[in-house]
């Protein structure tokens, strides 16, 4: 079984239970001012195993399914089988709790604000996906398509812009930030990867 097999599945799990205990779920979102409060900094993480609905659940998973065994496959071919599956975990974890800490400075004395989600992570897989397949052609609202690195763009632009807006409940700064930190840290796992990327770039772009 792959480990973002294992990852989707224990996100699931605790979820769904979540779903039915309320007091745990309110224990374990990424609530700043009681992380900076409480000393609660384990929200950082456990906010990204939980989720808002059903319907958010079901997104993040398949997004989570499709771009993380691709990745995991690339790690396990760069890295080797024990390291390579370290190091998918270790980008896994990192970009959960890298995506939070923005809102956290942002937030630490707001106690309205609270988020869940591991949309952070997601957005920080996707990024990692765009190094190994920059022209990949993906599916933008399930219709249309798309090349990776441009949907990549996009997804950076409106994500500061909705940030700045401010006008909804999702934490877009999350995303921008896990998005980042993903591209950030593959990088600094084995830099020839960001060589091969821009490689990439210029020697299979569709035009």
């Amino acid at each position: 079984m792959s480990l973002t097999l294992i990852i989707v599945i224990l996100t699931s799990l605790i979820s769904y239970n979540c779903f039915q205990d309320r007091e745990r779920f309110g224990n374990l979102l990424h609530s700043p001012y009681q992380e900076k409060r409480s000393n609660q900094y384990y929200r950082l993480l456990t906010s990204g195993f939980l989720h808002g609905s059903m319907g958010h659940l079901l997104i993040n998973m398949y997004v989570l399914f499709i771009f993380g065994e691709v990745i995991e496959n690339y790690f396990l071919s760069i890295f080797g089988e024990m390291l390579g599956r370290l190091y998918f975990l270790l980008l896994y974890i990192l970009t959960i709790i890298a995506a939070n800490i923005p809102t956290f400075l942002i937030h630490k004395d707001n106690a309205h604000f609270s988020s869940v989600g591991a949309s952070g992570a997601v957005s920080g897989l996707i990024f990692v996906f765009i190094l190994f397949l920059p022209w990949h052609m993906l599916l933008l609202f399930f219709v249309i398509p798309c090349p990776a690195i441009i949907a990549g763009i996009l997804y950076l632009v409106y994500s500061s812009w909705a940030a700045k807006k401010g006008t909804d409940r999702i934490d877009h700064v999350a995303h921008f930030a896990g998005a980042v930190f993903g591209f950030l840290f593959t990088i600094m796992l084995e830099p020839a990867i960001f060589t091969n990327f821009l490689h990439a770039l210029k020697t299979t772009a569709p035009f």
